[in-house]
């Protein structure tokens, strides 16, 4: 019992002496067990002479206690550490707010000596005028109408055309504002040369196209080479008008067309070749446009002469198995109507071509002859033909690249 006693009094004057070393032991544990450490072998030397069993007990009624004796001090520091935290936070936040509330005071005073400057009639408001006149004389520079104009739209927050104190800033604002619109305006001017040289660029590939693909306004040479491609349907026509031939030689329209088609018949293979050539020039791109239209339609208007001397044949063939034969009359009708429908478009195809109009008029067939024909979309930036089957993919193409 009194080696124990001496023990914790040793315990508690190392303690007491060594404060600094306990406060230790709470953010370095490795220090606070070297204390212990000591603390223990001390307390082992005193009772040495003691037996061995109340030794073991004394010795971790010292850690115990040493421990005990560190733990709160630590907490309470850290709270300290958060309390200053805290005020020094709420000091700077305070100094914040003031240092705002200065700098809008002075906004305000500088707005307030600006507003009475620019104010020159007193009446508490400033025009358009009157905000032109104060930019002026305090930047020493001329301004435009439309740029004061733009200041006034961007401040006049409530709408009604002047400026009141409360919308009023400071000319450095009215500076800053110009020099925003000024950035803008070079920025707009960069994006319109931009845009102009595009369209110029545009232009001249069009131009180059057009060079390519005779689209010009005919000439009148032009005019009257387009009518002659509808002597080839109107040679192959003359089969059904056989009749109107017979019965009036003695007219010259007719004696022309009966001379010109001797002279086509006596021409082997003329049909085909008529359609060959027809089909070859219609594709030269250089050739003016009223030209090739022309030309593929009286190749169309030549094919729809097939469809009826192949429907007279086939009933023709039905009648002759149902033995009963189709009277002349209907026939000689029949032949009559498709040469006199034939003469009605070749003249209204002739008359349009004259007057420089494309005859496009002419049901189905002259959609198909449109759809034929090439336009400049057809052409490349190289100048090359791409074909209608070709184009299309290559559209589709495009379109999915833009959507993306």
């Amino acid at each position: 019992m009194k080696f124990g006693i001496a023990q914790v009094s040793l315990v508690c004057l190392l303690a007491a002496n060594n404060k600094k070393a306990t406060t230790a032991f709470s953010i370095r544990p490795h220090t606070a067990r070297s204390i212990t450490s000591r603390t223990t072998h001390a307390a082992a030397s005193i009772h040495n002479n003691n037996n061995n069993n109340s030794g073991i007990l004394r010795q971790p009624l010292a850690l115990s206690m040493s421990t005990e004796s560190s733990s709160p001090s630590s907490a309470t520091e850290e709270d300290d550490e958060i309390s200053r935290l805290r005020a020094m936070a709420q000091k700077l936040r305070s100094e914040a707010a003031t240092l705002e509330a200065q700098q809008a005071e002075e906004r305000a005073s500088i707005a307030k000596l600006a507003f009475d400057k620019f104010d020159n009639n007193s009446d508490g408001k400033i025009s358009t005028e009157e905000l032109k006149a104060g930019l002026e004389a305090s930047l020493k520079t001329e301004i435009s109408q439309e740029r004061v104009q733009k200041l006034m739209d961007k401040f006049d927050v409530s709408g009604d055309g002047y400026l009141q104190l409360e919308e009023m800033v400071s000319v450095d604002q009215f500076r800053n504002q110009l020099e925003a619109f000024s950035r803008e305006e070079k920025r707009l001017a960069q994006e319109a040369v931009v845009e102009a040289q595009k369209e110029e660029e545009a232009s001249k590939l069009a131009e180059a196209k057009l060079a390519l693909l005779n689209d010009k306004d005919p000439t009148q040479t032009d005019k009257i080479v387009s009518v002659l491609p509808y002597l080839f349907p109107l040679l192959d026509s003359l089969q059904f008008g056989r009749y109107v031939i017979l019965d009036n030689p003695e007219n010259p329209f007719v004696f022309v067309l009966a001379l010109l088609f001797s002279a086509y018949k006596t021409i082997p293979f003329s049909g085909f070749i008529a359609f060959i050539a027809l089909n070859t020039l219609s594709n030269n791109p250089g050739l003016n446009k009223l030209v090739r239209f022309n030309m593929q339609q009286a190749i169309f208007l030549d094919i729809a002469l097939f469809f009826p001397s192949l429907a007279a044949a086939l009933f023709a063939g039905i009648g002759s198995m149902a033995g009963f034969q189709i009277p002349q009359a209907i026939n000689q009708a029949g032949d009559t109507a498709i040469f006199g429908a034939l003469l009605l478009v070749v003249a209204y195809a002739s008359i349009s071509s004259l007057l420089g109009i494309k005859p496009d008029k002419i049901p189905v067939i002259s959609n198909a002859v449109e759809e034929r024909m090439p336009t400049i979309d057809m052409f490349d930036d190289s100048g090359r033909f791409i074909p209608q089957q070709m184009r299309e993919p290559k559209d589709e193409e495009d379109k999915q690249n833009k959507k993306d």
